[in-house]
């Protein structure tokens, strides 16, 4: 039997690009984190050492900073993709780029009540996120030749309600000490990631709008599963964006529990409660739509490659 090369791909993970706007005396500021990934001709790199085909990682991370000079920093899949086309167009041994991209949130320092023009602080743990496909070839739509695709989403959006979740009726066998209940902590740490079934999308604002939708339906859902609560988040987004083809999300469970207080002669009717760091169960799942642009390579990152 022989050995063959399979797939393969190459790029510079994290580049940390801080990008000042200074146009006014008050300072617009973004803040990234971005990984590039390539594919394309570069099996005799790995077979034979042959660097001829070979972008360098670090040119890779030059051209982050330069474009977020050059053409600047909107929407991040609007700067995601000019990255991924500027790859798979100008350097001609690649056949597909991918381009991730993390946003960390700022906000204004209020003085006197008023945000000051040039100070921030960072806006607690949430980041919103893009992976942005795109393969060599006249552009089109996702799924063509030559398509791009673009998945957004959000990580560590971190949500409780302390009442409007219960959890019973589950299955039991003799390792199950696990007691029902009617009323408990519901609380997460929130992953979300959604495929959009074309490009020409008003970017900031379908995020703004999908991140209440998961929120709304989160709080108003009284849930007898974390499982159901995230088929319904994802099930409401879709329904309200039709150019969603899929979500897939992801959320432990942050797990509290109550505190036995009657050795100090006091009771706990439901108030104070121990947040258990680990272990934690862990619910995912996917909602799609049928009929959808297929996803092609854009789940394919170098995240999931091994």
């Amino acid at each position: 039997m022989g050995i063959v090369l399979g797939d393969d791909q190459y790029g510079k993970a994290e580049t940390r690009v801080v990008r000042i706007y200074r146009d006014t005396d008050r300072h617009e500021i973004r803040d990234l984190n971005v990984s590039t990934a390539l594919r394309g001709a570069f099996a005799a790199a790995y077979l034979a050492g042959d660097q001829a085909n070979v972008l360098p990682t670090d040119s890779q991370k030059n051209t982050c900073f330069a474009y977020a000079r050059s053409h600047g920093v909107g929407a991040i899949e609007d700067y995601a993709l000019t990255l991924a086309d500027h790859f798979t167009q100008d350097i001609e041994p690649v056949t597909a780029a991918q381009v991730a991209v993390d946003e960390y949130r700022w906000e204004r320092v209020a003085v006197h009540g008023v945000p000051h023009a040039h100070t921030f602080v960072r806006a607690g743990h949430e980041v919103r996120t893009t992976t942005v496909t795109v393969e060599a070839g006249e552009a089109g739509e996702a799924g063509e030749a030559g398509g791009r695709w673009v998945i957004s989403g959000l990580r560590d959006l971190i949500v409780l309600k302390s009442t409007g979740s219960e959890f019973a009726g589950f299955l039991t066998d003799r390792y199950t000490t696990l007691a029902e209940t009617d009323d408990r902590i519901l609380a997460t740490s929130l992953t979300a990631r959604w495929r959009y079934a074309g490009t020409d999308v008003a970017w900031d604002d379908a995020f703004a709008q999908i991140r209440q939708i998961l929120l709304e339906r989160f709080a108003v859902l009284h849930s007898k599963a974390l499982q159901q609560s995230l088929w319904e988040m994802g099930s409401a987004v879709l329904a309200a964006r039709e150019d969603i083809a899929e979500i897939r999300l992801s959320a432990p469970n942050k797990h509290h529990f109550l505190v036995d207080l009657t050795p100090f002669g006091l009771d706990n009717p439901g108030e104070v409660f121990y947040a258990a760091d680990r272990p934690y169960g862990l619910i995912q799942c996917a909602v799609g739509r049928d009929g959808a642009p297929p996803a092609g390579p854009a789940w394919a990152g170098p995240g999931t490659f091994c």
